[in-house]
């Protein structure tokens, strides 16, 4: 059984972005997907205190495993990746989308998990960076094979 860290407020968006964690936790099974729309809007309750309204619009027949995706992947702290590092990520590619929901819940959520100010302005810097550069290699149709080699790929 993976702890989840009980939310609070509701910044909660299903792929882009992290919700602000509190101390209050639960037990929930990763990997378990909700029964119903129902049992997913018990668990969400129980996780972040109320539903948000944007998860009660969600299709019905797709909510339970929308809601066990963010909870598995978004929500837990027993992934691959620690919470401030997923939500510099989240916050990256939001400012990319760009999603003006996302960024502001993923620049909360950063700093509820210890993001520094640099490190959050790093992040979005590190996405501008890529983007820049995508833009040229794409645009200029740089030969993708002799872009590999002279990198020191294969």
């Amino acid at each position: 059984m993976s702890t989840y860290r009980r939310m609070s407020r509701m910044p909660l968006f299903f792929a882009a972005t992290i919700v602000m964690a509190t101390g209050l936790t639960t037990q929930v099974r990763a990997g378990d997907v909700p029964a119903s729309a129902d049992a997913a809007y018990m668990e969400a309750e129980s996780m972040l205190g109320g539903v948000p309204t944007f998860m009660k619009l969600y299709p019905k027949g797709a909510v339970a495993g929308a809601w066990a995706e963010a909870r598995d992947l978004e929500f837990s702290d027993q992934t691959a990746l620690p919470p401030k590092v997923k939500a510099l990520i989240s916050l990256a590619v939001a400012a990319q989308i760009p999603c003006h929901y996302c960024v502001w819940a993923d620049t909360q959520t950063a700093r509820q998990q210890g993001a520094t100010d640099d490190e959050i302005a790093e992040a979005v810097a590190m996405a501008a960076l890529t983007r820049k550069w995508s833009t040229f290699f794409n645009g200029m149709q740089i030969d993708f094979d002799q872009f590999k080699k002279e990198l020191g790929g294969d």
